[in-house]
């Protein structure tokens, strides 16, 4: 490993997250309460012993970098050769935003050949899943291949989606699509595709000239799946590398059913958000042979007030949630919901199958049902969001295909006046 660099693509818009990356880059935003989408891209190079990493970034990268800052460069040791190093668009080769991912890697292949790997490894920053990469370098090396490229089993119409392959019985790809109209699935499973996962490992000399040989192909969208990939089917020895899931269940076996998620989507990331609230969460954050790292903040425990007067209805308390630090649920009711650091839930409030972030601040008798919320916003006292869906949009707020309410960082929420009166009678 210590002759292999990473990198990872980290500067997409997140254009379908909106209103999530209005502020921030895509592999910013929180997830899991505790954690930002990218700690999971680094934690599977921690646990993976790669430790030579280059985030490339570009769009609204600035809460990236200080996430990266504070919570990631302890793990690396300049002075044995380990790095994380946050790379913002250069434009040493061109003067232009990156125009795919073989470019944004082209455009940095200075800081690449600057540590003379053998393989370079390149993933996107926006995944959720937990992956060994070592043991793809090895089948990479094993095999000598030029391009290994990450394989996981599709439905059909999710394989519309992404890259499709076509392999022999050695696993060499003889076949490639970049998001087909009409996949080709498996011989023996008419349902199934085998769909990239956008992960690579390349011989770096080949690499190489394979970027600087793109860059001047007329009509090239310049992007590994497109064409370089497809391009070196038939001259060179590209393999697939089955997807093997570090995904443990409470027993430490691996489970059943592989766990990789695309967030791309407002519906997307909140069912993903979800998925780790189960008895048995699908994707299990508490497995110590493959941990998940990211910013532990300096705050108190979570409190719960006004439990113990069993005669009250005044309770703080939270069923089937994931609760971080500093939060105060101070007489609200918590059910099904993933509450971030610093969040106050205030007496008689209700949070029911939502997502909040940081510093969010629930007023006095609110109510909140499916919603994302972002950092900061303060819900006033009686209001109800998630309730009704038309006066929500009225409000301004952003309303998913699947009825998901998000409210941006920075709105200014009022509550209606029958609301207000609602609340304040309620408190007579």
């Amino acid at each position: 490993m210590n002759k292999t660099v990473t990198v990872i693509l980290a500067g997409g818009r997140g254009s379908r997250l909106e209103p999530l990356t209005r502020d921030r880059a895509k592999p910013a935003v929180p997830f899991g309460g505790l954690y930002r989408i990218i700690d999971f891209a680094l934690s599977n190079c921690l646990n993976s012993g790669l430790k030579k990493l280059l985030v490339l970034t570009q769009y609204k990268a600035q809460s990236l970098d200080r996430h990266i800052d504070v919570a990631w460069r302890h793990y690396f040791c300049r002075e044995l050769n380990e790095f994380i190093d946050v790379v913002p668009p250069q434009q040493r080769i061109a003067d232009q935003w990156y125009q795919g991912t073989a470019d944004a890697v082209y455009q940095n292949i200075y800081a690449i050949e600057r540590e003379r790997p053998e393989h370079v490894v390149v993933l996107a920053g926006d995944h959720i899943y937990k992956m060994n990469y070592g043991a793809m370098v090895d089948f990479h090396r094993q095999n000598d291949a030029d391009i290994t490229v990450g394989a996981l089993r599709a439905t059909v119409a999710e394989a519309r989606q992404f890259g499709v392959m076509q392999i022999d019985r050695g696993q060499r790809i003889i076949g490639f699509q970049e998001k087909p109209a009409d996949p080709k699935p498996l011989p023996d499973e008419p349902g199934v595709c085998l769909a990239s996962m956008g992960i690579y490992v390349f011989k770096a000399r080949f690499l190489f000239e394979q970027l600087c040989r793109d860059a001047t192909r007329i009509g090239s969208r310049h992007d590994f799946g497109g064409d370089l990939i497809p391009g070196a089917i038939d001259t060179h020895r590209v393999f697939a590398f089955p997807f093997r899931d570090e995904n443990r269940d409470a027993t430490g076996g691996v489970k059943r059913e592989a766990y990789w998620r695309d967030v791309g989507t407002l519906d997307a990331y909140f069912e993903a958000n979800m998925d780790l609230i189960h008895v048995d969460p699908q994707l299990n954050l508490y497995d110590q042979e493959w941990p998940i790292r990211g910013f532990q903040p300096n705050v108190p425990p979570p409190k719960f007030v006004f439990g113990s007067d069993r005669n009250s209805s005044r309770r703080g308390e939270a069923l089937d949630s994931i609760v971080c630090q500093g939060v105060i649920c101070s007489g609200g009711s918590v059910l099904r919901s993933v509450i971030g650091p610093r969040v106050r839930v205030n007496s008689f409030a209700t949070v029911e199958d939502s997502i909040l972030f940081e510093g969010v601040d629930v007023g006095r008798h609110a109510k909140i049902r499916r919603a994302i919320i972002d950092k900061g916003v303060q819900i006033p006292n009686g209001m109800r969001v998630g309730y009704d869906l038309e006066l929500d949009r009225q409000r301004g707020f952003t309303i998913s295909d699947n009825g998901i309410v998000v409210i941006a960082r920075g709105e200014r929420i009022e509550a209606t006046v029958e609301e207000q009166q609602v609340a304040a009678a309620m408190d007579v």
